[in-house]
């Protein structure tokens, strides 16, 4: 490749999104699979965690998109913002409220259905068992998740604002 004289273009590594930063907007899946073990208020933490993360995210892609545009761009304003609007509202969809709300009812399910299956275990033990199952099911619900929320974007706020923010 190099020898043929051709350049071999690098791709911007997105922080947020290529690194294990991007575990950061699994916080509060973490968070309400151990729900039933820790204090409320470690779960509001992990809530907090993944909406700075989210918060992060959308203010480098509104920067990554002002820093694209030129300054007498008039619609630059205009396209900053859409930008900061599909990255905010695809991650806090994605990364915070579609996925919590999917843990947290499956995590309610699951210890509901033990007390009701198995009511001779302690209920410790079916606390920890739901934080397992919790913690298990969230490499199954990202990329359902992710591609819903495509999806759904795509055909509703995107028909208004146009393409994704890149």
């Amino acid at each position: 490749m190099a020898d043929s004289g051709e350049e071999v273009s690098k791709k911007e590594v997105d922080i947020y999104r290529d690194t294990p930063l991007r575990y950061l907007g699994y916080a509060n899946e973490v968070g309400e699979a151990f729900r039933a073990l820790v204090h409320v208020n470690w779960v509001k933490l992990s809530y907090g965690v993944a909406s700075a993360y989210v918060l992060a995210d959308t203010n480098d892609k509104a920067q990554k998109m002002s820093r694209s545009l030129p300054a007498e761009d008039d619609s630059k304003t205009k396209k900053v913002a859409f930008a900061a609007v599909d990255t905010l509202l695809w991650q806090a969809l994605a990364s915070v409220i579609i996925p919590g709300f999917t843990i947290n009812r499956i995590c309610a399910a699951s210890l509901f259905t033990m007390g009701r299956a198995i009511p001779n275990v302690s209920l410790n033990s079916r606390k920890w068992a739901t934080t397992a199952i919790g913690l298990g099911v969230i490499p199954f619900i990202v990329h359902p998740i992710d591609s819903f929320v495509h999806i759904a974007m795509d055909k509703t706020t995107r028909q208004i604002t146009g393409k994704p923010a890149e």
